[in-house]
């Protein structure tokens, strides 16, 4: 479920590469492999915060939702630090340009993707595994005696 947010920042990539006009090359590569990383850590971090509530007895969609809520200005922290810290690069006219270009457009797409799709898939994955409450191998019906 972390690398679901992954496909949104190749998206916002070559959204960004396509809008600014900037052809790929290897700093815009080398952008995205930096983007990557931003968007799997922040990844990690709201799907290890669902994983810990799901083991404190939390129904998975509630799990998805405080896991979203509660670490979303964490997340939105570590990405508008890294588009902000871009900017500079992306609006000059030099060699790594299409480095601050990818970094931003991923981060961006990968932001969205991490608040409110990563949860979502979450909470659909892990509603199918619940088991329903009481039931055990010995006795699946806990109202058959």
């Amino acid at each position: 479920m972390i690398v679901v947010a992954l496909p949104t920042a190749l998206a916002g990539i070559v959204w960004m590469l396509f809008a600014s006009n900037t052809t790929l090359s290897v700093p815009a590569l080398t952008g995205a492999i930096m983007c990557m990383g931003v968007a799997t850590a922040n990844s990690i971090l709201v799907i290890s915060f669902a994983r810990e509530r799901l083991a404190d007895g939390a129904d998975p969609i509630t799990a998805a939702i405080e896991a979203g809520s509660t670490r979303f200005r964490p997340v939105l922290m570590t990405a508008l630090a890294m588009i902000i810290g871009m900017v500079p690069m992306a609006v000059e006219p030099s060699q790594n340009a299409p480095l601050g270009r990818a970094v931003i457009g991923g981060l961006l797409f990968a932001t969205c993707a991490t608040l409110f799709l990563v949860p979502t898939m979450f909470s659909v994955v892990h509603a199918r595994d619940r088991k329903p409450v009481g039931a055990s191998p010995m006795h699946p019906d806990p109202t058959a005696a």
